[in-house]
């Protein structure tokens, strides 16, 4: 019998009649069973949201660091759990779970910390005669009930990403997780609940469609923070009214290879940063652009590499390759690489669907118009391609509608200085991939990538208003 699994709504826990079976992506066998809130249930969080902020927004510093300290402790005391459920659920490979399940517990711990640096600044005011003798001071200031969404392929710690800086910063929030993995934020918020949080500091809720759209349009919300796919975000942002809106969003990540760069080196990580997790992440490497003078070498070691990943149960810690998060992905992303094929690519190995598996995939010669490397694939594919120059490389890269990150592999120094300086992407990492990410440190991309950035002190920004106080000294 699989475990049936309550959502957690203004503090308490809750079922309704719509039920959602979670089924593992590797075998279908069902991983547990949970259910849809209702619109009843949502307004009920928004009610106790509201309630919770004018405790939350005085809340003293020691008491939301302490809180975000102790749920740190007893993830990491159930680290193990929370991996396992990743892995069946999700249909990520274990040893890519056990990272999560690590980071989650890191994402929260650095809440905790800057949960104690949420300050304000000092500023004098008499640059005019008529200021003569003022001065302000600034602090920031929680904004109010925040919605956050979050996507399948992290289902712990992009959660955390919007749970953890809410509840630092002294914000209630209420998380949709993703409907095809919820159980891990679920399993989470037992967790949450043995905080002594005010109720409704944290709803944690699947909800369908209908029910779920109302945390774009309800105004009671103060900010929304999104992560998922371009065409959904920017619909959202459009109809979200007066809300702040940050929006992570999706990529085709580029990665530079100049002729100097270490070669073995830059196969290795190009191996990991394409597919890993199947290549379901949004900065996930979709593009190489490499100097023609190391064009062939390059992708002969890489197509060899490739070849020896191995594909497999996601709960056996030799896995490298999961599946795909369903049917539907699976048979997208074989119908755009015959598409690329039928348009001239080639394949230099993998190319075909096995059930719910896609075969680690480089391709070479494919039109730059291609949805395999135009548009976000989500999938485990990577195309490369040749460039004349390093300025060729980097106009490549950004020829893009996308703008998250983007990895340089280079010996130069002018021009890792010149990958910075013109790459239109959120973030260039030097060296390796782009799918490289500590949850500390500024997160977000450019154009259709998005808005904002995540990485908790960030996130934290867009979740608190700047207050003034004019101090004028009468003596």
């Amino acid at each position: 019998m699989a475990k049936e699994y309550q959502y957690y709504c203004a503090g308490g826990w809750r079922s309704s009649a719509n039920a959602l079976e979670v089924r593992n992506p590797y075998d279908d066998s069902v991983v547990g069973v949970t259910s849809f809130a209702t619109d009843t249930d949502l307004e009920d969080a928004i009610a106790a949201a509201e309630d919770a902020f004018e405790t939350m927004k005085v809340m003293p510093t020691y008491e939301r660091a302490g809180a975000l300290t102790q749920l740190a402790a007893i993830m990491e005391e159930r680290q193990e759990e929370l991996a396992v459920l990743i892995a069946k659920e999700s249909g990520k490979p274990l040893r890519d779970a056990r990272v999560e399940a690590m980071r989650g517990v890191f994402t929260v711990q650095i809440a905790a910390e800057e949960a104690k640096r949420i300050g304000g600044e000092m500023m004098p005011l008499d640059l005019l005669p008529s200021s003569k003798g003022r001065f302000g001071i600034t602090r920031k200031v929680p904004i109010g009930p925040i919605a956050g969404i979050s996507p399948f392929n992290f289902p712990l710690n992009l959660a955390l990403h919007k749970v953890a800086p809410a509840i630092a910063s002294g914000n209630p929030i209420v998380l949709k997780p993703p409907t095809h993995d919820p159980l891990t934020m679920l399993t989470v918020a037992e967790m949450i609940d043995e905080l002594g949080l005010p109720k409704g500091a944290v709803s944690i809720m699947p909800m369908d469609r209908t029910v779920g759209d109302r945390l774009v349009t309800d105004d009671r919300f103060k900010l929304l923070s999104f992560t998922g796919s371009p065409d959904v975000g920017w619909d959202m942002k459009a109809r979200a009214g007066k809300k702040k809106v940050v929006l992570e969003l999706g990529g085709n990540a580029g990665v530079a290879i100049d002729r100097d760069a270490e070669i073995d080196f830059a196969v290795s990580r190009v191996r990991m940063g394409a597919f890993a997790y199947a290549g379901q992440v949004c900065i996930s490497v979709q593009r190489v652009f490499c100097h023609q003078d190391v064009y062939a070498e390059f992708c002969e070691k890489l197509a060899a590499a490739v070849a020896t990943i191995k594909p497999g149960d996601p709960l056996d810690s030799d896995t490298e390759l999961g599946p795909m998060i369903d049917d539907k992905a699976t048979r997208r992303i074989d119908e755009w690489v015959q598409a690329a094929v039928s348009e001239g690519g080639r394949v230099l190995t993998g190319g075909h669907a096995n059930g719910r598996f896609y075969e680690p995939t480089v391709l070479v010669d494919v039109a730059r118009e291609s949805f395999v490397c135009s548009r976000e694939a989500f999938a485990p594919i990577v195309s490369v391609f040749p460039t004349q120059d390093w300025d060729d490389t980097l106009s490549k890269i950004n020829d893009s509608v996308f703008g998250l990150q983007a990895g340089v592999f280079t010996s130069s120094l002018e021009h890792a200085l010149q990958a910075f300086e013109r790459l239109d992407v959120g973030g260039v990492i030097l060296n390796d991939v782009p799918v490289y990410r500590i949850d500390h440190m500024p997160y977000g991309g450019v154009k259709d990538s998005g808005l904002s950035r995540e990485g908790l002190r960030y996130a934290i920004e867009d979740m608190t208003e700047t207050r003034l106080l004019v101090i004028n000294r009468l003596s």
